[in-house]
């Protein structure tokens, strides 16, 4: 029998039942949820995922990735996970990639998010 797939976000769970739920249409609990489930799409190029995600105020008209194989992601470190309102919260987060023979780069991010009827949407980010 097969390994399961683990997930690109760094928790100990298959993607099936981590990030890949909330890939294929079920709410994130929390804005961690969401921000891990984004950094994810980033690593397996749903760029489909990274729109419907997205804020409609502040998500781009269109979202272009890098060819598939030319940005190899290294991982994820959550630093926090804030709560700021009922319905808004913060996640600070690193990611780390690496894009053609160039050195790794460190994203480091606070994000925010909001939750509108229920659902968490990425909002935006200072770095």
């Amino acid at each position: 029998m097969a390994k399961p797939e683990p997930c690109p976000c760094g928790r100990p769970r298959p993607y099936a039942d981590c990030c890949g739920r909330l890939h294929r249409g079920q709410p994130a609990e929390t804005a961690e949820d969401l921000m891990r489930s984004r950094y994810s799409a980033f690593v397996l190029g749903d760029r489909d995922y990274l729109l419907r995600s997205w804020h409609p105020r502040t998500r781009p008209a269109e979202l272009s990735l890098d060819a598939p194989g030319s940005t190899r992601w290294l991982g994820l470190t959550v630093k926090r996970h804030q709560s700021t309102g009922d319905d808004t919260a913060v996640v600070e987060f690193v990611a780390r990639y690496r894009t053609g023979g160039a050195s790794a780069v460190r994203l480091h991010e606070v994000s925010r998010f909001v939750r509108i009827d229920g659902s968490w949407l990425y909002l935006d980010g200072e770095g």
